[in-house]
């Protein structure tokens, strides 16, 4: 019987968000199928789709809410829900795309290429094309 198949144990929501602690990554839950995880002033939304985690939004916290980032064409941003804007700094940069990549690899997602070099955002607002 040495040809038997060991069955794959396919983690749960939960237990994904529990290979997040050892990361130094603090979890609180927002009912059954989301979560906010947040490590030295960043922060995400965590969504559960099947027995899977997937990253809703990522950014800085800024008072009370979660900045995306977006790239203004010459710049950086951090936006919020609310509308407030704030330039994006270099460590807050470095400390974004280390805490994305800890969640990517935690949670067991595919990590791309392009999002391992820190090259993309969630928005792309170029002031340049803007109102033509």
């Amino acid at each position: 019987m040495f040809f038997r198949r060991e069955t794959v144990r396919v983690p749960s929501f939960d237990d994904r968000l529990e290979n997040l602690k050892p990361l130094g990554i603090g979890i609180a839950k927002k009912g059954a199928s989301r979560a906010a995880a947040m490590r030295k002033g960043c922060a995400a939304i965590l969504v559960q789709e099947g027995d899977n985690a997937q990253i809703e939004r990522s950014g800085v916290v800024i008072g009370q809410e979660i900045g995306e980032l977006t790239h203004g064409g010459y710049q950086m941003f951090f936006i919020t829900p609310s509308g407030h804007r704030e330039p994006a700094l270099a460590e807050q940069l470095k400390e974004l795309h280390a805490f994305v990549e800890d969640l990517t690899e935690a949670l067991g997602l595919t990590s791309l290429y392009n999002t391992s070099l820190g090259t993309t955002n969630q928005k792309h607002l170029y002031d340049r094309v803007k109102g033509r």
